[in-house]
């Protein structure tokens, strides 16, 4: 039970020193631009760094080895598409999740395609 709680402790400290350094080094608001765009985007680019390599094995799970799906990659170029558009996120989702099903459904019920 020792080695849980240590392991929490040091999570804790390291997500905590990461919010509160920059507020205690930068005391007035930044001026550059660049910077600021930089920090903007940050919370973005991880997020799809994290999520988006598991979307193509997300569907078609046979067997224990993974492997990139068509289902997978026509539904995340509709996303792409769609979100280049500016369509809602909702909206984009639906329809991305309703591309997955369908093409999974038609390489399961129509044998020549897979």
């Amino acid at each position: 039970m020792k080695y849980p709680i240590i392991c929490m402790f040091l999570m804790f400290l390291t997500t905590y020193l990461i919010r509160v350094i920059p507020i205690g080094f930068v005391r007035k608001k930044l001026q550059n631009e660049w910077i600021q765009d930089f920090l903007f985007y940050i919370p973005y680019c991880v997020l799809a760094a994290m999520t988006f390599p598991y979307v193509f094995y997300s569907t078609s799970a046979t067997g224990t080895e993974p492997h990139i799906s068509l289902s997978a990659v026509l539904a995340t170029m509709v996303a792409l598409l769609l979100a280049w558009r500016n369509k809602g996120l909702l909206r984009v989702a639906i329809v991305a999740v309703l591309v997955a099903i369908l093409v999974e459904l038609s390489l399961t019920y129509i044998p020549f395609l897979s």
